[in-house]
C-alpha cells in the first residue's frame, strides 16, 4: 500500500508518510459565516470527508480541525446593512441583527448542511473569536523576529512584511513583483501595498464587541491570522495535511503559509485543494443567475443522490453542474440500490436497507473493497475510478443472482457495502425499528408480486397490471427479469 497525493506546493504527486506513524493530522478550511453555504463549500467538505474516511479505511487515526470565521469584514458588513434601509430580505435574514447572532446563525446552516450530505464533524471545530490570545502570541512572535510591524500611521493596523520573507510567493509560484496588493485594501500605514493585516484596528463605526484589546491597540484578527493560529493550537506547529478550496490558494493559504513559517513553524507537509464548481462549463455568478445551492439541490433530489453527484469527480478537477446531473446521479445511486434490494431478498441474514445518511467513519466495515478500488483510491483519491470498480461489483453481483450463485452475491454484496461506507454512500441497516419496517414492507411487497406472477402465469393481464399500478402508486417499482420480478423503492 502506498497512498499519493497531489501536493500543491511542490506541483507534484509525492507518495503520503504521515510525520506520526499511524496518525494523521488533517485541517481544511471551513466557512466564513456570512451567508448561506454555496455548493463550493460543501463540495470541499465533502473532498475532505472523503480523504479522512479512506485514511481511516486505510488504518491510520486521522485528526481532523475544521475551522469556523465568525468575525469579517463581510459579517460585519452584512449585519450593519441589516440595521439600515439596505436591508436584505433574503430567507431567514433577520433585521437590527448584531453580527455575532448573524455569524451564529449562519453557521448553523452550515452545519445543517454538512449533516444532510453526511459530513462527518470533524475532531475539533474552532472559532476564530475564541483563540485571540493566540492570535496575538503568533503577531509578537512576528514582530520580534522582523516579519510583522504596527502601521506606520498609528491606526493599530499590524502588517505582515511580504518582503521580510524571501519565499513569500512560493505556494502559487509567484514573484512578489507581479502581484498587486487587493484592489479594496488600504495601502496607508504599508510599507508596501502588498503587505497584509494580521490585526485590524478598531474603526468609527464598527460595533465595539467586535474588536478585542491588544498591545498595539483595539481591533479584530485579520482573515489570514485566524487559521494559522488555529491549527497551530489543535495540530500542532507542524501537521501533515492543510486542505481547501482552489480559490483559497492565494491570497489566504499563500499568506497562511508565509506568517507561519516565518514565526518558525515546519506547518503543512502536504497542501490539497479541490477544484471548483461551474454551472454549464462557466463560473457561478448570482449577478448572472446562474448558481444553484445545495438547498436547492436538495429539492430536485435525495441527500445520498447530492452526495454522489458532489463526490463523483476527482477531487482537484472541476465539476460542471448540468441541467440533468441529478437525474444522471440518481441513476447511478437507483443501480447501486437495486442490487441491494434484490440481493437483500435473496441472500440469507444480508442487511441492504438503504439509510437516509451515511455512516460516519468509525462505523466503517470489516470487509475488503476489491483492489482496483483501493488502487484508485490510493492514487490521489481518484474517485472516478473507484466509482468504476463499485458499479462494477453491483453488475458482478447482479449476474450472480440471476445465475443463483449466492456465494458470489454475497461477496459482491459485501464490497458494495464497503465501498458505499468509503464514500459515505453507504446503505447499511439503520436503526431497529427502520429494519423492522423494511422487513414488513418486504413481506408485503413480495406477496403481492407472487399474485402478479400467478396474474402473468394464467394470462390475466388487467390483474397483473393492477398490481404493478397499485405498487408504483406506493412508490415500489417493479422491474421484470429473466429471474423474475424484482422491486425498488422510489428515491425523491
Amino acid at each position: 500500500m502506498t497512498l499519493r497525493f497531489y501536493d500543491t506546493a511542490s506541483a507534484e504527486v509525492r507518495d503520503f508518510v504521515p510525520l506520526v506513524p499511524g496518525q494523521v493530522s488533517l485541517y481544511y478550511c471551513g466557512a466564513t459565516v456570512q451567508g448561506m453555504p454555496h455548493v463550493g463549500h460543501i463540495r470541499s467538505a465533502i473532498a475532505f470527508d472523503q480523504l479522512t474516511r479512506w485514511l481511516q479505511y486505510r488504518g491510520f487515526r486521522v485528526t481532523v480541525v475544521r475551522n469556523v470565521t465568525d468575525i469579517d469584514d463581510k459579517i460585519l458588513a452584512k449585519s450593519a446593512s441589516s440595521f439600515g434601509p439596505d436591508f436584505e430580505d433574503e430567507p431567514g435574514a433577520v433585521r437590527n441583527e448584531e453580527w455575532w447572532a448573524l455569524a451564529y446563525r449562519y453557521e448553523q446552516e452550515f452545519l445543517k448542511a454538512y449533516d444532510t450530505l453526511g459530513v462527518s464533524r470533524p475532531t475539533y471545530e474552532p472559532r476564530a473569536t475564541g483563540h485571540i490570545p493566540e492570535m496575538h502570541a503568533l503577531i509578537q512572535q512576528l514582530i520580534d523576529r522582523g516579519h510583522a510591524y504596527p502601521a506606520l500611521d498609528g491606526s493599530g493596523d499590524v502588517y505582515f512584511d511580504v518582503r521580510s520573507w524571501s519565499a513569500y510567493g512560493s505556494l502559487t509560484r509567484q514573484k512578489i513583483d507581479d502581484m498587486q496588493g487587493a484592489p479594496d485594501a488600504d495601502p496607508r500605514g504599508k510599507k508596501d501595498p502588498r503587505d497584509f493585516a494580521l490585526w485590524k484596528g478598531h474603526k468609527d463605526g464598527e460595533p465595539t464587541t467586535a474588536s478585542w484589546t491588544s498591545p498595539w491597540g483595539a481591533g479584530r484578527p485579520g482573515w489570514h491570522l485566524e487559521c494559522s493560529a488555529m491549527v497551530t493550537k489543535y495540530l500542532g506547529t507542524e501537521f501533515d495535511i492543510h486542505g481547501g478550496g482552489l480559490d483559497l490558494r492565494f491570497p489566504h493559504h499563500e499568506n497562511e503559509m508565509a506568517q507561519s513559517q516565518a514565526a518558525g513553524h515546519g506547518f503543512a507537509n502536504f497542501w490539497m485543494h479541490n477544484g471548483m464548481v461551474t454551472y454549464a462549463g462557466e463560473k457561478m455568478s448570482k449577478s448572472i443567475g446562474n448558481t444553484v445551492s445545495p438547498a436547492e439541490m436538495l429539492e430536485l433530489a435525495p441527500a445520498r443522490v447530492v452526495r454522489y453527484y458532489l463526490g463523483q469527480a476527482q477531487y482537484r478537477s472541476v465539476l460542471d453542474y448540468q441541467p440533468t446531473s441529478l437525474q444522471e446521479a440518481a441513476a447511478a445511486v437507483e443501480r447501486i440500490d437495486g442490487f441491494l434490494n434484490r440481493a437483500g431478498r435473496v441472500l440469507p441474514d444480508a442487511s441492504a436497507t438503504v439509510s437516509a445518511r451515511p455512516a460516519p467513519p468509525e462505523d466503517l466495515p470489516a470487509a475488503s473493497v476489491p483492489e482496483a478500488f483501493a488502487a484508485a483510491m490510493d492514487d490521489d483519491l481518484n474517485v472516478p475510478q473507484a466509482l468504476a470498480a463499485l458499479h462494477d461489483a453491483v453488475r458482478s453481483g447482479n449476474t450472480a443472482l440471476t445465475a443463483g450463485d449466492l456465494d458470489a452475491a454475497g461477496q459482491a454484496l459485501s464490497s458494495v457495502t464497503a465501498m458505499l461506507d468509503v464514500l459515505g454512500l453507504n446503505a447499511t441497516a439503520g436503526p431497529a425499528a427502520d429494519a423492522h419496517a423494511t422487513t414488513a414492507l418486504g413481506v408485503l411487497v413480495e406477496a403481492q408480486l407472487e399474485a402478479r406472477a400467478k396474474a402473468r402465469a394464467s394470462k390475466d393481464w388487467a390483474a397483473s397490471d393492477a398490481i404493478r399500478d397499485t405498487l408504483a402508486a406506493a412508490g415500489v417499482v417493479v422491474e421484470d427479469g429473466p429471474d423474475g420480478a424484482s422491486w425498488s423503492l422510489k428515491r425523491g
